[in-house]
């Protein structure tokens, strides 16, 4: 607004840079801690990566195939604003199928850019100025700031590696107060790889419907569990109606470039995502809708496969942490590690600084994932055997140099 003395001087207070012109919100918005570790690592060959959370391999070569033909035979045409139809029902099918929740295409589910778009759509459908969106950490870096993007207050529920980041109902109602509204949940968790079993769930589904809760539940890694198969938090009895369930194509079929996710819920929720979804993007990509749809139809045998591997890996850098005297949660889903670097005298953000800088081995400190993460290490298993076993050696040295051996 232009002040009365500017009126009547004609002239206008200038700001003394281009940031000044920014939004107060994004401005106090931290860069990702991620990927300020991945880019310090990026083109270095003599640098092992642990730190993105990306699969290693390539997407299966049918699931390519198939977008290839869609842009040869000419869909290169926007798609229904939710998705194709043929994606939806296909959708609905493998969810009711793997994980007993059910979903009516028509007006239950949206096809996204990603999950990462569907959390975003989910938050801003519900926020009101000043709302408290309640958050397990630690836990995946993007849910605070894009609740702070969105006018609400991210209030973070401290899990601990004793309880192996499992969310209790004690440290949930704890945090509740009278602004609550949102729960986000995400299990298997990023980064403690930890999971919520049904006897787990109950006591949460207690407490979310006594104090009257919205819950997003990102389910990412909703196959990539090692020995318990996954319990949507939306099968458990009464929580569908309250539960926005999100997920996608990157984690598990190694298509995170792709950018297809999706999310499932109460109508009148989806209609309120899918009007922000309208005036944003538009739609997701027709051509990686038809991969994903091959994805699903046909690609279960590779999904399966490169669960196994992970798994493997699993087995292999929790016990290397371990011989190299590193306490390790044993994660059982997702595709991380989170060791404890407590005790070796420095924080995780000079861990890790020095881990990289010494030793050319690139991981991501724990505290950029909030409550209960100072003291860790995020390390993604989603790579090579070769790469993983060099990387705990390289970890191992620098844990010497630390202890003075």
């Amino acid at each position: 607004m232009i002040k009365d003395e500017e009126k009547q001087t004609g002239t206008l207070t200038r700001r003394a840079s281009m940031s000044d012109y920014l939004s107060e919100q994004v401005r106090a918005i931290k860069p990702s801690g991620i990927r300020r570790f991945f880019d310090l690592a990026s083109g270095r060959k003599d640098i092992i990566t642990l730190g993105v959370g990306e699969p290693d391999f390539v997407t299966p070569w049918h699931v390519r195939e198939a977008s290839v033909y869609a842009l040869e035979t000419g869909k290169t045409q926007y798609t229904s604003n939710a998705g194709t139809p043929e994606l939806r029902e296909e959708i609905g099918i493998y969810l009711n199928r793997e994980f007993d929740v059910t979903y009516d295409p028509a007006n239950e589910i949206i096809v996204t850019v990603g999950g990462s778009e569907a959390i975003d759509l989910a938050l801003r459908a519900l926020i009101e100025p000043g709302d408290e969106i309640l958050v397990p950490e630690p836990c995946y870096i993007s849910y605070s700031p894009i609740t702070a993007l969105s006018g609400g207050v991210p209030v973070g529920v401290e899990t601990f590696a004793k309880d192996s980041f499992k969310l209790t109902a004690e440290s949930l109602r704890a945090v509740i107060t009278p602004r609550s509204k949102v729960l986000i949940l995400c299990y298997p968790s990023n980064p403690t790889g930890g999971i919520m079993t049904y006897e787990d769930w109950l006591p949460i589904a207690k407490v979310v419907e006594e104090n009257d809760l919205i819950v997003i539940s990102d389910e990412i890694y909703a196959e990539l569990t090692y020995g318990t198969k996954h319990v949507s938090f939306a099968s458990m009895p009464g929580m569908r109606e309250r539960t926005i369930l999100v997920s996608g194509f990157s984690k598990a079929f190694a298509m995170t470039g792709w950018r297809i996710g999706y999310a499932c819920g109460h109508p009148e929720l989806i209609s309120a995502m899918l009007k922000i979804h309208q005036y944003t993007v538009m739609c997701a990509s027709n051509m990686a809708q038809v991969a994903a749809l091959e994805a699903l139809r046909n690609g279960m045998e590779e999904k399966d496969r490169m669960i196994e591997s992970y798994n493997q890996r699993r087995r292999i850098i929790v016990k290397g942490f371990r011989e190299i005297g590193l306490d390790c949660h044993e994660p059982q889903g997702a595709f991380y590690a989170f060791p404890s670097i407590a005790g070796l005298g420095l924080t995780s953000e000079e861990f890790a600084t020095g881990l990289l800088t010494k030793h050319k081995v690139a991981a991501v400190p724990g505290d950029v994932f909030g409550l209960g993460g100072e003291g860790h290490l995020r390390c993604s298993y989603a790579t090579h055997v070769n790469q993983i076993t060099e990387a705990i050696e390289r970890i191992g040295l620098y844990v010497r140099e630390l202890k003075g051996n």
